[in-house]
């Protein structure tokens, strides 16, 4: 499922709400998270999953194409962990 086709979905369910006002509602939650990841902070949706930040420390890589070493520098790279509640219904018990 993509955002848009996610609003989509949003406004069958809510025909009294204004496409545009739950367009500014998702945007908003995927921004929110996107900033809170951004200060290096953990969010948690209960039941749903927690989404964090990983620290990707500084190595050698290859060139696939050359076999040449590469210096790949550190990165942050988001993290997200599934929680108790997704995991059983995704594996039906």
């Amino acid at each position: 499922m993509i955002k848009s086709e996610l609003i989509a979905k949003l406004s069958r369910i809510n025909p009294h709400l204004y496409q545009r006002d739950i367009e500014r509602i998702v945007s908003t939650f995927f921004s929110t998270i996107t900033e809170a990841l951004e200060r290096g902070e953990r969010v948690e949706l209960r039941g749903f999953g927690a989404f964090s930040v990983k620290e990707r420390k500084a190595r050698i890589g290859r060139n696939p194409k050359t076999g040449e070493a590469v210096q790949v520098e550190a990165k942050f790279t988001p993290h997200f962990k599934t929680g108790k509640d997704l995991r059983e219904r995704l594996n039906g018990k």
